[in-house]
Parts: C-alpha cells; sequence; structure tokens
C-alpha cells in the first residue's frame, strides 16, 4: 500500500501544472458572443461602420443588377470595392492603434 501511496503523491507532483491552469481558469473572466461583439465595436467603432456601406452597397448593386440598372449595378460595385477598402484600412488602423496602446 505504501508504494500505492507513493505513486499517487508523485503522479500529483508531476501534474502540479493542472492546478495552476485551474486557478488561472477561475480567474480568467469568459465572456458571451454578445459581450465580446460589444468590446470589439467600442475598441473600433469604424469597422462595422464599413462593413454596413459594404453590404449595404452589395445588396443594391445586385438589386439593379437584377431589375436591369446595369449602370447603377456598376456603380455599386465599385462603390462595395471603396467600401470594402476603407474597412480594411479601418482595421490595419486598429492593429495600429492598438499595438501602440500596449506598448
Amino acid at each position: 500500500m505504501s508504494s500505492r501511496t507513493s505513486n499517487n503523491s508523485e503522479e500529483l507532483n508531476e501534474l502540479d501544472w493542472i492546478r495552476v491552469r485551474t486557478k488561472l481558469n477561475d480567474e480568467y473572466k469568459f465572456e458571451t458572443l454578445r459581450e465580446k461583439m460589444m468590446r470589439k465595436v467600442k475598441q473600433n467603432p469604424i469597422i462595422p461602420l464599413g462593413i454596413l456601406a459594404t453590404t449595404s452597397a452589395l445588396c443594391y448593386g445586385i438589386y439593379s443588377f437584377y431589375v436591369g440598372n446595369t449602370k447603377m449595378s456598376q456603380f455599386m460595385m465599385r462603390t462595395r470595392v471603396g467600401a470594402q477598402s476603407f474597412t480594411i484600412l479601418a482595421i490595419i488602423g486598429g492593429w495600429i492603434i492598438l499595438g501602440r496602446k500596449n506598448n
């Protein structure tokens, strides 16, 4: 029995990292999808505007194509590319700003 007890204590010493991990997880705050989205929007509020503009231009461009207004459809597709570029620049700008805050 004493060998079994010593084996158990050795296993506990080998698995000491589990206690550390459990302690770290106790301090970690789990957030819901909605809470995470709101936190991200507060960090960089320009990105949702870019996403909205891109989606709007795409939807209206597809609608114009369906109706047969090819001029407006082409214009909206070019507008969509501009809105996508704006969104990408907003993401990169947010990364740069966030990187400077962390340093």
